[in-house]
């Protein structure tokens, strides 16, 4: 435990006051003052040597970017004045960070991954505020940021229950994939969708399909991790995004009963999962710690760990940056499209669309600023072309905001599946 005891500026004051004072009284008259002084201001900080007690309550397993209650309880006598602060570091914020007898504050991690929480600080003063001292207590504690495990989890349950819906879309998919398996007397509780009504003609009488839930499939997430997925959208970076996706999509293939694996890669493979069922909750902490690397991608290399397996939906968590930063992935998906089915999934940039959306006509603007909009726009076309190039060798493509960006790779992976392209 660190004691730094220091003198408060009253104590400075008053031993300024008692060395002036020499100016109008005995030098030795002063001297005592000064000594007198020091010596009360060092006694109380003697007093003050002993710490208070201190708890901190703060949970170990966070999400990224969701903030959790952080509390800091101090048991101290009530003639001491004690302030509380939580050091704070560009990955876990605190706020506030300061409090007067406790505090009661929200600890947000930036990042994902393993974290330390530095240890509590407090700064006692006595009742003559002459003193003070700063006490250390504990050591640092461990927080590990998670990917947005419970918004994946609250859109499974969604789908388990039926009630998911795409926000983009005027309805969600109409079901999960099926496979025939029999014909039977229609109930009151059937969907009409499933009537056979050659059946019902022959029979007279209402007879329904009856369909198995297509399950047993795998599902493989690539991630890029490489340069184009480094850049910033909005608090956090699209690799944060993607993961929070990836997340989503394999919380709904538990709940569908799916496989889910894992490539992660950039300049060369860096991880590679094999679908397994029930795994979301493992397949995100394993991929907790990943950090992009300011490399170009190789996507043939990703795509080679799953070129030869049976045929699955391959999920690409990439970003359609411009023609020339597509161009390997153009090169790469039409091979990987003639057996598997292919989801190309990026995030759009909002600050591209607010550049190209501004009305040059509204208000005056800069050189700077119309150039800024004509890149902007130039950027936009060259993405929709290798959205356009993605759909015409095979590859479903989406291409949404962060906000909507789970949400919409969830409801392109069951359309997928409802129309039985798995």
């Amino acid at each position: 435990m660190t004691v730094v005891p220091s003198p408060t500026g009253r104590a400075v004051a008053l031993l300024a006051l008692a060395g002036i004072s020499a100016l109008w009284l005995p030098a030795l008259v002063a001297g005592g003052l000064v000594v007198v002084v020091a010596a009360v201001a060092v006694g109380e900080a003697w007093t003050l040597r002993r710490p208070p007690a201190v708890t901190r309550e703060v949970a170990a397993e966070v999400v990224r970017g969701v903030p959790v209650p952080l509390r800091v309880t101090v048991v101290a006598s009530p003639l001491r004045r004690v302030e509380v602060r939580q050091p704070q570091t560009a990955d876990l914020r605190v706020e506030p960070a300061q409090a007067a007898g406790g505090l009661h504050a929200t600890l947000t991690a930036s990042r994902r991954g393993r974290h330390q929480l530095a240890p509590v600080f407090t700064r006692t003063r006595g009742p003559l505020g002459l003193a003070r001292v700063v006490h250390r207590h504990g050591e640092p504690v461990p927080v590990v940021a998670h990917a947005d495990l419970p918004g994946a989890r609250r859109l499974a349950a969604a789908v388990r229950q039926g009630t998911f819906r795409d926000p983009g879309q005027r309805r969600g998919p109409l079901g999960l994939g099926t496979d025939f398996e029999s014909v039977r007397d229609y109930t009151p509780d059937d969907d009409i969708r499933r009537m056979n009504w050659l059946a019902t003609e022959r029979a007279g009488r209402p007879m329904v399909n009856q369909y198995r839930e297509d399950t047993e499939r795998d599902l493989w997430c690539l991630v890029d991790a490489g340069r184009l997925l480094s850049a910033p959208v909005g608090d956090r970076t699209r690799l944060d995004t993607a993961l929070d996706a990836l997340a989503a999509v394999a919380a709904v293939a538990d709940a569908v009963g799916d496989r889910v694996g894992a490539v992660v890669f950039d300049d060369e493979v860096r991880r590679v999962v094999r679908p397994r069922r029930a795994s979301a909750s493992g397949l995100v902490r394993l991929l907790d710690d990943l950090e992009p690397r300011v490399v170009d991608s190789d996507y043939d290399a990703a795509f080679t760990q799953v070129a030869a397996a049976k045929r699955s939906l391959v999920v690409v968590f990439t970003d359609l940056l411009d023609g020339a930063a597509s161009a390997p992935l153009l090169d790469a998906v039409p091979v990987l499209a003639r057996r598997h089915a292919v989801l190309v999934a990026g995030v759009v940039d909002p600050d591209l669309v607010a550049l190209a959306a501004a009305h040059p006509g509204a208000a005056p603007v800069s050189r700077r600023d119309a150039l800024a909009a004509s890149v902007a726009v130039d950027l936009l076309a060259e993405r929709d072309r290798a959205r356009s190039q993605l759909v015409a060798v095979g590859a479903v493509v989406v291409d949404a905001p962060v906000d909507r960006f789970p949400s919409a790779c969830v409801a392109a992976y069951l359309r997928l599946k409802s129309t039985a392209r798995l």
